[in-house]
């Protein structure tokens, strides 16, 4: 039986030396004086040999200590050379399987269906976000705490909808690691109630036909870019959001037909939109095509014809016409239109939403009302286009544009 001044004061020799204590514990002393703790034992009829330690980062106590657990296991007919062998392996699949390489897988199956580009940009980088933090650090060994303390990382600047949206991207990625078999809990699920809710705004919007018709004629008149003023028509006619807008390519456009076929990808439903063009809408395609008509998009932008306008031209250019970010927006088309063809009452409002490319939970109520109402979104688009005529010219408005923020429409979390 060996002891701790015996082990200690162990010599080595020209081979391998074997001291033994009970239970099939050895001290290996190697020629070099290095010690190893080693269990000789048998299972399943054969005789095996388990490392334990190193001495004397392992003393003899500790060693023992190591030898009654593997022992435990034996007694339940368990190897523990197998045990660690798995215990290994599962280290190195967590090491393998961290938050990032998680975002990132998941970011491929996104792209894989054919997510809307903003989309795809916008998870990339909030995750991004949550990467910077513990994006090393394997998916199961994160906790509660590191994650609140990303997202209290980004509330202390005021940005109450980052955060929001931070923690529900992260909370997705953990829950793609669950159905993956990477991971076992979602400890984002439960933070939402420790965020500052963000508060609501809508998009601003001049409602009012009056104002409207004021901005119409302001655009009419607006004195900047001639792309810009088309795209501000465009967009006023076909009520599409911004982003659509900006990247239209002329591949989409049949203008025999008078049609502007949207792709799945560059919707933000990822489900692909047909636009009836208005004979207005094709008179200012036409003039367009004149000037871009040789590249890709129908909006390029100013430093190279490869890319799309920015992101920031058209609102830049109703703040230019003394319109305030409280006024009109961009997208504050979108609410114009939606309100005026609602008010109207002349269209089933499926179609209205139909044409707005709103989602609709019921997939299949949503496919028929694209398909069943064609022909009133036909119409529905002449008539709009007719009342922006009427509108522009004033004939059926009183008083000047004033500025009215939107009371309705589409809303939007407030960064």
């Amino acid at each position: 039986m060996l002891t701790d001044k015996g082990v200690k004061a162990a010599k080595p020799a020209g081979s391998i030396r074997k001291l033994s204590d009970t239970g099939g514990l050895q001290l290996w002393v190697q020629p070099n004086g290095s010690k190893y703790w080693r269990l000789d034992y048998r299972y399943d009829g054969k005789r095996k040999t388990l490392a334990l330690g190193v001495y004397p980062r392992m003393s003899l106590r500790e060693a023992r200590d190591a030898r009654e657990k593997a022992r435990q296991l034996l007694s339940t007919g368990r190897d523990p050379s197998q045990i660690r062998k798995q215990a290994k392996i599962a280290r190195a699949v967590a090491s393998s399987n961290t938050f990032s390489s998680i975002a990132q897988a998941l970011l491929k199956k996104k792209q894989e269906e054919k997510l809307a580009e903003a989309t795809l940009v916008k998870f990339e980088w909030l995750t991004g976000l949550a990467s910077s933090q513990f994006g090393a650090r394997p998916i199961t060994e994160i906790t509660h705490a590191e994650i609140l303390a990303a997202l209290r990382k980004v509330e202390t600047r005021g940005k109450h909808e980052t955060a929001s949206r931070l923690r529900a991207v992260i909370s997705e990625v953990f829950r793609y690691g669950i159905v993956t078999g990477v991971a076992d809990s979602d400890p984002a699920r439960d933070l939402k109630g420790a965020l500052v809710a963000p508060s609501v705004r809508h998009h601003a919007a001049l409602i009012e036909p009056a104002a409207f018709g004021g901005l119409l004629r302001a655009i009419a008149a607006y004195d900047g870019m001639l792309e810009t003023r088309l795209a501000l028509d465009l967009i006023a006619l076909t009520f599409v959001r911004p982003g659509e807008l900006r990247g239209a390519e002329w591949a989409e456009f049949n203008l025999t037909n008078a049609v502007w076929s949207i792709p799945a990808e560059r919707m933000k439903m990822s489900r692909p939109h047909k636009v009836p063009l208005a004979p207005q809408a094709t008179t200012i395609l036409k003039s367009l095509r004149a000037m871009t008509g040789g590249g890709k998009f129908l909006f390029p932008s100013v430093r190279s014809r490869a890319r799309c306008m920015s992101e920031n031209t058209l609102n830049a250019a109703l703040r230019r016409m003394d319109f305030t970010k409280d006024q009109m927006t961009a997208h504050g088309f979108r609410a114009v239109a939606s309100s005026n063809l609602n008010e109207s009452g002349l269209w089933n409002p499926d179609a209205i939403e139909a044409q707005l490319a709103h989602a609709d939970k019921d997939s299949v109520r949503s496919a028929y009302a694209r398909a069943e109402y064609w022909d009133e979104r036909v119409r529905m688009m002449a008539w709009w286009a007719d009342k922006i005529d009427e509108l522009r010219s004033g004939s059926s408005q009183r008083g000047d544009a004033v500025g009215i923020p939107a009371s309705g429409g589409e809303e939007t979390n407030a960064p």
